[in-house]
């Protein structure tokens, strides 16, 4: 089907979307597909708007495909846990992000949003916040990148870039920043990337759990503008053999504490937590073939079998900001994780690690500063 078919086709779904639907509402539940790498959606109608996710509505599902199948899953569970307005039927519609539970009521392998669950609640008095930048690649449907024809590697534009001849996709991140700010996302911001057709979008600050829930909402709505624009998001955090482009989910963590006077201290603490399981960090963000890829060293990234931190340079595992270093307090950048990371993941693994009662540890090893 050709990208101007399909775009006769948006143009003519709008009467229908017009027509007045009032007392029923459509409510898209979202969750994690098997392979952990997508979201899933499907709809139902409830004969009224519903005002919280509270003892609210579970759907049962049959999943598609051969993940929960392979793993004798039948059916599962959605139980909404956080409601977004939807951006695309607009109100009194919403979009809720699920966790998905197995027969026996209980969490299903694939989804990790329980277990996160449980880990923030266990710190929730230290406050902990979250901040996520999403890059993606724009993909045309013939697989090739948006805007990509003959030249295999166009000429890096940098980040912030403007202008048509530098900068491909842009009318798709806007609308993706619109629709997410109309659901009620906390996203903080968009910029272009390396790539011609490469993107960011930042979620956060968010407290806790909340960073999962609302990370995952903006890829689902991610999907849902590039069906309208005839696109497809890569998360691929290696899709070309380039020193210079890969994607990344790089993940800004605090507490309370790092976060006052003197936090800087605390901050460094965390470090060197995260310094004694770097192995086990980076085997838990993403696959170790795409990211060793990816973590080459250099100038733009670590290198994957080592644990480095610095402030204010990219070529490392953590990063103290500038502005942090400097204020004396504030949050640690943690740079390893890919663009196709779970946020769930990725973030109980930062509290589990950095957070721990000091008497857990048994040793203590330096870790490396390398300025």
């Amino acid at each position: 089907m050709s990208t101007n078919t399909m775009c006769l086709h948006r143009l003519a779904r709008m009467p229908y979307l017009a027509l007045p639907t009032v007392p029923h509402c459509q409510v898209t539940y979202i969750w994690i597909s098997p392979c952990g790498k997508f979201p899933k959606g499907k709809t139902r109608t409830l004969d009224s708007e519903p005002q919280s996710v509270a003892g609210k509505n579970s759907l049962y599902t049959q999943p598609q495909g051969h993940g929960f199948h392979s793993k004798g899953f039948l059916w599962i569970t959605l139980v909404p846990v956080r409601m977004f307005r939807d951006p695309f039927t607009r109100d009194p519609n919403k979009l809720v992000m699920c966790d998905a539970l197995d027969l026996q009521g209980t969490p299903a392998r694939e989804s990790p949003l329980s277990e996160c669950a449980k880990a923030m609640e266990e710190v929730k008095d230290q406050k902990p916040w979250f901040g996520f930048e999403q890059e993606f690649t724009l993909m045309a449907l013939d697989q090739h990148p948006f805007g990509w024809r003959d030249d295999p590697y166009p000429t890096t534009p940098g980040v912030g870039e403007v202008g048509l001849e530098k900068i491909w996709g842009r009318d798709v991140s806007l609308s993706h920043y619109q629709a997410c700010l109309y659901a009620g996302v906390k996203i903080s911001g968009i910029t272009n990337e390396g790539g011609p057709a490469q993107w960011e979008f930042q979620i956060g600050p968010c407290e806790g759990i909340e960073l999962g829930d609302h990370a995952w909402t903006a890829r689902y709505i991610l999907f849902r503008v590039c069906e309208d624009f005839g696109v497809i998001p890569s998360f691929h955090p290696k899709l070309f053999d380039h020193p210079l482009w890969s994607s990344d989910g790089h993940m800004n963590f605090s507490t309370e504490a790092m976060r006052s006077p003197g936090g800087l201290t605390r901050i460094h603490a965390a470090i060197e937590r995260l310094a004694q399981r770097h192995m086990e960090h980076v085997a838990l963000y993403g696959d170790e073939h795409n990211n060793r890829k990816r973590m080459i060293g250099g100038s733009l990234s670590s290198a994957f079998d080592t644990f480095s931190w610095r402030t204010a340079s990219r070529s490392v595992s953590v990063r103290i900001p500038g502005h942090v270093h400097s204020e004396g307090r504030g949050y640690l950048e943690d740079r390893r994780p890919p663009s196709d990371c779970d946020p769930y993941v990725v973030c109980q693994a930062l509290v589990e690690t950095c957070l721990p009662p000091p008497e857990t540890w048994n040793e203590k090893i330096s870790f490396i500063c390398t300025g």
